[in-house]
């Protein structure tokens, strides 16, 4: 890799799941159109079939009327080709297939048990762990061996638990963790600006947060719009939407024509409970606190107005992107650009020393957030420089909150240290006591042993 003026060239990005039918074709259209940068893209997947056609589908980019750049991409056989002088590392990987994901979501329902999304917290994240963090440990032995200066940008949930097992596995890695979830909340705040101040063209970036706690369960504690305070207007929009939720406004979809899509009451109720704002979409929120507030039963979610998003749909989903894949490749579909909001690519540029700017990821815990333990990842702001990405000093959790989210860290710390040990029984401790699984220890037992042999083939190492 080489800088000459201000464009950074012959950057080696490694993608580890470059078989991806989805991320992988956003972040191509990302590079695609950022003209300060050049090089390629090695592409890694257990399903090299897939990596193959990704590569042909890269390559397309490049010759394309908005293309800014060059990058020359490249499916290649071993994760060590890949990651052998990279100078950056992207995780998108899936933790097993969709018969594992189905038992992680469905299998607690059993037991009057119920999960919006079942990939970060609750028994469906934690047994999803449990096979993810041998993969991550794999993952990171491997960048210690071929590229220690890399820095590594990982997207793969649950994603605390990943990033803190990269540190575990290797302390010295530069590694952070990104989401999407903040940015939506930030995208509420403008419609909340819009709505209750008719202020128009706003940007989310316009909207100066301050942001702490764990992914998925992120809490902003500040909030500007030209050094205004938003609080107390997203009060007064709480407060009128409580009952409601957020009234949709013309082209929006109704929620129940979408898996993902709310109106946000969960995010309102909490403000009003506890005075800060919750910085989730509803679906990973309500997996956070005692499931029968949101998740008692199907009825109760359907009062609050999200969704629990079936395996089967994402099981339909994949096939589409499957159908769109091979139109992809054979040329029947063209490639084409797609303003994805993620900002890898502007974190990659500005370690580069191309740009300078502020954004929330998730790093261990420096400092940052004092009151939390130290060295377990957190997400915060943290600023983006040349060669560095320093976390920003947030300050205490407030007490407010500060109980559910220190429960929420003390849990994930017990299932790294159970996942890296490879013990089951520690890990059924965790599972245990988590808000969602709401049962005797007995039944607890019944349904852990259930959901760990649905999963065996991944957890050969771990200590019965």
């Amino acid at each position: 890799m080489r800088i000459n003026n201000n464009k950074a060239e012959d950057v080696k990005i490694a993608y580890i799941g470059g078989g991806s039918r989805g991320w992988a074709w956003g972040l191509m259209s990302d590079l695609c159109v950022e003209e300060a940068m050049s090089g390629s893209v090695y592409l890694y997947d257990i399903d090299m079939e897939a990596a193959k056609k990704n590569e042909v589908i890269g390559n397309k980019y490049n010759h394309i009327k908005e293309a800014k750049t060059h990058w020359d991409y490249k499916a290649v056989e071993t994760i060590d080709e890949a990651l052998n002088g990279a100078d950056f590392v992207v995780i998108s990987i899936m933790p097993a297939t969709f018969k594992e994901m189905y038992s992680d979501v469905h299998t607690p329902e059993k037991y009057g048990i119920y999960q919006s999304v079942g990939d970060t917290a609750g028994p469906g994240g934690i047994i999803r762990a449990l096979r993810t963090v041998p993969m991550f440990e794999y993952i990171a032995n491997k960048i210690k061996e071929n590229c220690p200066d890399a820095w590594v940008i990982n997207y793969t949930n649950p994603m605390t638990i990943c990033v803190r097992t990269l540190y575990k596995t290797f302390p010295q890695i530069k590694a952070f963790g990104c989401c999407h979830e903040v940015f939506g909340t930030q995208k509420f705040l403008v419609k909340c600006l819009k709505h209750m101040r008719g202020i128009e063209d706003i940007k989310r970036q316009d909207i100066k947060i301050q942001v702490t706690g764990v992914n998925h369960f992120t809490w902003i504690t500040k909030a500007t719009y030209k050094g205004e305070d938003i609080f107390p207007v997203y009060r007064e929009f709480c407060e009128k939407f409580k009952d409601t939720g957020y009234t949709l406004e013309p082209g929006d979809k109704n929620w129940a024509n979408g898996a993902f899509f709310t109106y946000d009451k969960v995010k309102i109720d909490l403000f009003l409970r506890y005075g800060y704002i919750a910085a989730a979409g509803d679906r990973h929120l309500a997996e956070f606190v005692p499931g029968n507030w949101y998740m008692k039963d199907p009825e109760t979610v359907k009062e609050w107005e999200f969704a629990l998003t079936h395996v089967d749909w994402r099981i339909e989903q994949l096939k589409e992107r499957l159908e769109k894949s091979e139109k992809l490749y054979s040329g029947e579909l063209p490639v084409e650009i797609k303003e994805t909001g993620e900002e890898g690519v502007k974190q990659m540029k500005a370690i580069l020393g191309l740009g300078d700017f502020v954004t929330n990821v998730n790093m261990p815990n420096r400092g940052q957030i004092p009151n939390l333990p130290y060295d377990a990842v957190v997400e915060t702001n943290a600023a983006f420089r040349e060669g560095t990405v320093s976390p920003v000093m947030t300050g205490d959790v407030p007490e407010e909150i500060y109980p559910m989210i220190s429960r929420t860290v003390a849990e994930q710390e017990l299932i790294v240290d159970a996942c890296v040990t490879k013990d089951l029984k520690k890990a059924f401790m965790a599972f245990s006591i988590d808000p969602l699984v709401r049962l005797n220890p007995k039944d607890a037992k019944k349904l852990f042993d259930e959901m760990v042999e649905n999963t065996k083939e991944y957890l050969s190492d771990y200590i019965i």
